[in-house]
């Protein structure tokens, strides 16, 4: 069942940060992930958004993405956005699909 990793994202150091964005999609690749969404200003629709960036990233199962989470890869490039950055990163199964009506 795919699953979805969201982050939002407060950016304080754009330089260091980019560091992480240069091997962030190299790593997500090369484990099967799929960017679907990013946005520097995403639509606020209800309730309070701490961040300034939100990451939608998909894979095709929970056991794939923690492999990708827990890889030699992006192990070697998060320190970049621990250091400028503040994240909140949640993932959650998505819906088995529905028969065709």
């Amino acid at each position: 069942m795919t699953y979805y990793l969201t982050a939002q994202v407060a950016i304080r150091d754009p330089e260091r940060y980019a560091q992480y964005g240069a091997g962030f999609m190299p790593a997500l690749n090369h484990y099967g992930g799929r960017l679907l969404a990013v946005s520097d200003a995403p639509d606020v629709l209800e309730g309070g958004w701490a961040g300034q960036r939100l990451v939608v990233v998909a894979f095709d199962n929970r056991e794939a993405a923690m492999t990708w989470w827990n890889s030699p890869e992006y192990r070697a490039i998060v320190g970049h956005r621990h250091a400028a950055a503040e994240a909140v990163v949640v993932g959650a199964e998505g819906l088995p699909a529905r028969p065709a009506e």
